[in-house]
């Protein structure tokens, strides 16, 4: 809501968290001395195992941020029954909402934690969020943890999941997290690009500026 009708919005992007609960700390405090961000994203693995205690660990200082954030699923966040604990406190795996025209799109990639049974990632729900009420939005943001070609997507529908994202009217990037590494990439050779957010143990983050005509990055080191 504080965001409605904005020309510009910044959001900032976290991931890979876990078991660098003091590195969270700090990150945190980096996101809150910053007046222009206006929400987080963090991109999942919260949890280095999965289990409850941690999930609060990772909420009480996720709490400390003063901006608005949710958060994605990662594979670590899978172990045990830790993904009941993540629904129970964050909501669904895949979930989307629409800002001053952009659709956010968030999406469980996970394929290795249900053994490569499941339709993960979920082609019927990204179809139907990409075909819903067009009239609502003209670009797209597309979130997961895990991203193609990566140990635990499901390698095998790598070119049926980029077919998906294609789908989605204006798709202006995607953002992973999962490989602990900064890059940017155009995994499929047709303009998409794909920004891999680090981890918090190497004590950096990124920053995205959303306008009418486009958007801006920058990799902020703390």
């Amino acid at each position: 809501a504080a965001c409605e009708g904005r020309d510009t919005v910044r959001f900032a992007v976290i991931s890979d968290t876990h078991g660098n609960y003091s590195d969270l700390s700090d990150e945190v405090h980096d996101i809150n001395r910053r007046d222009s961000v206006d929400f987080v994203v963090h991109l999942g693995d919260l949890t280095e195992t999965g289990t409850t205690k941690e999930f609060m660990w990772a909420r009480r200082e996720l709490g400390k941020l003063t901006k608005p954030y949710f958060a994605l699923i990662g594979n670590h966040d899978f172990l045990g029954t830790g993904d009941q604990a993540y629904e129970w406190m964050f909501g669904t795996k895949n979930f989307s909402f629409v800002l001053n025209g952009i659709k956010f799109i968030a999406l469980d990639t996970n394929a290795m934690e249900y053994d490569h049974v499941a339709a993960v990632p979920d082609f019927t729900y990204m179809e139907n969020q990409a075909t819903a009420d067009t009239t609502a939005f003209s670009r797209t943001i597309v979130l997961m943890h895990a991203p193609p070609y990566s140990d635990e997507f499901n390698n095998n529908v790598s070119k049926a999941f980029n077919y998906y994202v294609t789908l989605f009217p204006g798709v202006m990037f995607c953002l992973y997290g999962h490989n602990h590494n900064d890059t940017i990439v155009d995994i499929f050779d047709n303009g998409i690009l794909y920004y891999g957010i680090d981890s918090a143990a190497h004590r950096n983050y990124h920053i995205f500026t959303l306008t009418p005509n486009g958007y801006a990055q920058q990799r902020i080191d703390y």
